[in-house]
């Protein structure tokens, strides 16, 4: 058990593998090995050939937790024969630093940084500060480095403007690069389409995502998995402003016109409750309510108000 008594952190470490299991299960032992560290929930994917996994914890446990889950993913991951359809850029791909209960931005900075700079010179490895860590404001959009990609950021590297902000001037020879930063919770929300065209899925990235004047907060891709399986893959990088109704209706929306449908959603990762009251209230029209009208809040609840987190099994 967590209990939010003092400080804590999220970390959702992003690492390219989804496809080997024991080479998941070895990086997520490394991740659970450290004390005051707790590993919640965890995501593979074989299309993608990515892993998520979410910790909380104090700021040190996941520090030191990041570290030790970045060195075994750097022993056991080849980025010379890595494929999948995620941008990525290194074997341990991304890890966020998060503000989660009596932590601020400024703390989450700090520790990003500090990671950044241990990482880099226990293992020679360039690192990348993106969010609200960026040393720049050009880079401060992870999709700036990831989506060169592996191959390309190998050739692209010493240019100026592609410089790592920790470690040497090319990439390690098997793990490549990774990219730490600090931001507010994300939620990714993946939207599958009854068609097998991928270019439908595109063309509803584009229209969808901030950077082409959709949704402000919101990033998106176009994406085919096995099966013929057709995909718009999102990120929510504000679901407060933009909630997942809002990126649902969109891309109904969307898919209505080009003669296709919604078959199914997904979240990776964990989300906050309050996500999905916002789409309860949305759909069922609900007035004034709150978490006090949540029957499992109610029954969690402690006598100061904590919240406990379980801590979910790796086998």
């Amino acid at each position: 058990m967590i209990s939010r008594s003092g400080p804590l952190v999220q970390s959702c470490l992003n690492f390219s593998e989804g496809r080997r299991p024991e080479v998941i299960r070895q990086v997520l032992l490394a991740l659970r090995a450290v004390q005051g560290a707790k590993l919640l929930d965890v995501v593979s994917d074989a299309s993608h050939n990515r892993t998520v996994a979410t910790l909380v914890g104090s700021p040190r446990a996941v520090l030191q937790s990041c570290l030790a889950g970045t060195g075994k993913a750097i022993e056991m991951i080849d980025m010379n024969v890595h494929t999948g359809v995620h941008p990525r850029i290194g074997a341990m791909d991304v890890i966020p630093i998060v503000p989660f209960s009596g932590v601020g931005m400024a703390d989450c900075i700090e520790i990003a940084k500090e990671l950044g700079s241990l990482l880099a010179k226990q293992h020679n490895i360039p690192v990348y500060l993106y969010g609200e860590a960026a040393t720049t404001p050009d880079r401060k959009n992870l999709a700036v480095i990831q989506t060169l990609q592996y191959e390309k950021l190998k050739l692209k590297i010493r240019e100026p403007f592609y410089k790592p902000d920790f470690g040497p001037l090319c990439l390690h020879p098997t793990a490549g690069a990774v990219a730490v930063g600090a931001r507010e919770m994300i939620l990714f929300f993946n939207v599958y389409l009854s068609t097998n065209d991928v270019q439908v899925a595109k063309q509803i990235a584009k229209k969808i995502r901030g950077s082409s004047g959709g949704l402000v907060d919101v990033k998106a891709i176009g994406v085919s998995l096995e099966n013929n399986l057709v995909q718009v893959s999102t990120e929510v990088t504000n679901y407060h402003r933009t909630p997942l109704y809002m990126v649902y209706d969109f891309v109904e929306r969307e898919a209505a016109y080009l003669g296709t449908a919604i078959t199914r959603t997904e979240v990776i990762g964990l989300l906050p409750q309050k996500a999905l009251w916002d789409v309860a209230i949305r759909h069922l029209k609900l007035k004034d309510f709150d978490a006090s009208r949540v029957l499992e809040c109610k029954i969690n609840q402690d006598e100061e108000g904590i919240f406990s987190y379980n801590e979910s099994p790796v086998e």
